[in-house]
């Protein structure tokens, strides 16, 4: 009798463990609402992630969903200029400017169907975006390969679909489709092809730039205009 009342009562408590959070539309769901820096489990409870959470309204739509940031510049505080590793671990903070990492990436948009919004704004005080109706990013033995939907609509343009397919490319990693190497040639890491319209990893500069350096979204303010701030953010298809 004692082993059976032991049993009634673990059994239930079990059942009515939440799942943890892989996104930030799970974290809202849960009951969080304001902007900030929250930890998901893409890869279940022993790797737990900090990501930025984006619970504000949206500007295009009035989805319940909630955007993950996956990458963020702002200030030029942290270096872009990394190698193989970091851009898989991820690197930087989710207070501050970050890259959240290709193996989480993948790991997340392998779990649910992700839409992706690219915000901008240059020094002026312009802000645009771009809206793309898939985002997904492939394993790490297909190089991260991006997966990118058609762009839908937005004032910056569209500077990434031609990135589309491509793998993804290091200062050590090269697999874009220039003879050279094009994260050497543009000082970042990104999905170039050959070599870039948008280049959102580059060096940070502060408005007017050379072509090859710069946080630059060519269908806004060309290649030798490095912007001011530039995110992108994933959430949920609304189904």
């Amino acid at each position: 009798m004692m082993i059976r009342l032991v049993f009634a009562v673990l059994l239930p408590a079990a059942a009515y463990q939440s799942p943890l959070p892989t996104d930030c539309s799970d974290i809202y769901r849960g009951g969080a609402g304001v902007d900030g820096v929250y930890t998901i489990y893409p890869a279940g409870s022993t790797s737990p992630v900090q990501v930025y959470c984006d619970m504000s309204k949206d500007d295009i739509d009035n989805s319940a969903e909630k955007w993950t940031v996956i990458q963020r510049r702002q200030d030029g505080t942290v270096n872009f200029f990394k190698k193989w590793e970091h851009y898989k671990t991820g690197f930087g903070s989710a207070a501050g400017e970050y890259w959240l990492g290709l193996e989480t990436m993948h790991l997340l948009t392998q779990r649910k169907n992700y839409e992706l919004k690219v915000d901008m704004e240059d020094f002026e005080g312009q802000k645009v975006f771009a809206h793309y109706s898939s985002f997904s990013v492939g394993p790490e033995s297909d190089g991260y390969k991006l997966n990118l939907g058609s762009f839908i609509k937005g004032a910056a343009g569209d500077s990434l679909s031609i990135h589309n397919g491509m793998k993804f490319t290091t200062i050590d990693n090269d697999q874009d489709t220039h003879p050279s190497n094009c994260a050497m040639v543009c000082y970042g890491g990104f999905w170039y092809s050959s070599c870039y319209a948008a280049n959102p990893n580059a060096i940070y500069m502060w408005g007017p730039s050379t072509r090859l350096t710069g946080v630059h979204w060519r269908t806004f303010k060309g290649l030798e205009y490095s912007l001011k701030t530039m995110v992108m953010k994933i959430r949920p298809v609304a189904t």
